[in-house]
């Protein structure tokens, strides 16, 4: 221990240093990455653990998968692919307002177990203003929706939203155990909050023959701006996609197979240009990897290691058992609910990433890993679909915000909540429906 802090309990230096990052990371009024860095720092100087604990402490597999996907994305999205699907998928449904709702809200579920939910917003609201202002309906409904499916398909699978990624890495869980648990009930949901909004919106969301040509006149094959990047682009992402399925039999960790799908793609994108020409490509590449998000990420592992290592998560864990009375049913429904709440209000990643050590330290005395698993989907579900709660629930959340203030169609935080609380409330109700009848009755 740091002689200056001498005097005071590592846990207690460990407790004040969390509490004070996270309270101001809930201001927003620094960025996230330095203020989680510098907790780090302050813990390693206070003398909480040394640089080697810090460094044990960052969950290198996750960094690994997220720079490569975001990697993979960054170089995917160049080629225009996904714009064409957004565009074929309006013309599929011959621009009609209704089914332009119900098919840009599947797209954008789809996108998000795959993409992360920024990224998605980023390519399919600029398609929805697009398409919307042809037909001059409103934009108000397919952005909430928006909203809404991005964080709700992004729960279906373990590279579709970060906290997936922390309990995926953290548990060694594969590609197929996130989509065999969660995307039942993502699917339900997303599908629900289809019809619900169809019914409200159904008689308001009228347009002309006219404005629907000009829809249809919309080529989707102009958004394909490099076809061999597109070929090249789908066969990684594919060989990726089936990478994570096959991890668990071919004993490779998720985090590998995204990075060197990711290398492999720049290596195809590169291919035969100059050297100059290589160099831009493969700086631009980097820069489109999301760093902020990166070194917030290994800040946050360093900051909760403190709160492992001080023995505050494993208290924290025995309390909770206490409070449940050491019942996975209870549990569950606990986690969910908690979850939900917190994560409505506060950044999700680091809310998941304090709770994972000391869901770990409960394993033991909750009958082990087997018997857990159902309180570690109820953080999932609880964590991911909390996004959905306010404007300020999830990143995603923010973009479309944004985006729309820019076209001129704001979206207040109070209008906003009164659409996003019961769309929260009932898929959290959903998902403990869905979880008793899968492992209690």
């Amino acid at each position: 221990m740091n002689e200056l802090f001498s005097g005071l309990n590592a846990g207690t230096i460990a407790v004040s240093i969390v509490t004070i990052c996270y309270l101001i990371l809930f201001t927003e009024k620094l960025n996230r990455a330095v203020i989680a860095l510098l907790g780090a720092a302050v813990m390693i100087v206070s003398g909480i653990m040394t640089q080697a604990q810090a460094i044990a402490g960052i969950d290198f597999n996750t960094i690994s998968l997220l720079v490569g996907m975001m990697i993979i994305v960054g170089i995917t999205e160049k080629s225009g692919l996904f714009q064409y699907i957004a565009v074929w998928s309006a013309k599929m449904v011959r621009a009609h307002p209704i089914g332009l709702m119900a098919v840009l809200t599947a797209v954008t579920a789809f996108f998000s177990a795959f993409l992360d939910n920024v990224t998605t917003v980023l390519l399919i609201v600029p398609v929805t203003f697009q398409i919307t202002q042809k037909l001059k309906v409103n934009p108000f409904p397919y952005l909430i929706l928006e909203i809404f499916a991005s964080n709700i398909g992004g729960t279906a699978t373990l590279i579709g939203d970060p906290p997936n990624i922390l309990i995926g890495s953290a548990l060694n869980l594969s590609f197929m155990d996130f989509v065999v648990n969660l995307a039942p009930v993502v699917v339900i949901c997303t599908l629900l909050l289809i019809v619900v909004f169809v019914l409200i919106w159904r008689q308001s969301l009228t347009t002309t023959p006219q404005r629907q040509s000009a829809v249809l006149k919309m080529k989707e094959i102009e958004c394909i701006s490099d076809f061999k990047l597109l070929y090249k682009s789908l066969a990684v992402l594919t060989l990726v996609i089936i990478g994570f399925i096959a991890a668990e039999h071919i004993k490779i960790a998720n985090g590998v197979i995204a990075l060197f799908g990711a290398a492999v793609l720049l290596l195809l994108y590169t291919l035969g240009d100059n050297h100059q020409s290589r160099e831009q490509k493969v700086s631009e590449a980097f820069a489109a990897v999301d760093w902020t998000t990166i070194f917030f990420f290994c800040g946050l592992f360093v900051l909760v290691h403190g709160l492992e290592i001080t023995g505050i998560l494993k208290m924290l864990g025995q309390w909770f058992i206490e409070l449940t009375d050491g019942d996975i049913q209870k549990s569950v429904f606990w986690i969910l609910g908690s979850s939900a709440v917190l994560s409505s209000a506060i950044d999700n990643i680091p809310f998941v990433a304090t709770m994972i050590p000391m869901l770990t330290s409960m394993e033991p005395s909750m009958g082990g890993r087997e018997a857990m698993m159902p309180v570690w989907w109820a953080l999932s579900l609880g964590a991911c679909f909390g996004g959905n709660g306010t404007l300020i629930g999830a990143s995603a959340n923010v973009i479309v915000a944004g985006l729309a203030q820019r076209e001129g169609h704001p979206i207040s935080f109070l209008r906003f909540l009164l659409w996003a609380m019961p769309v929260m409330i009932v898929s959290i109700i959903i998902s403990a429906a869905y979880l008793y009848l899968k492992y209690f009755l």
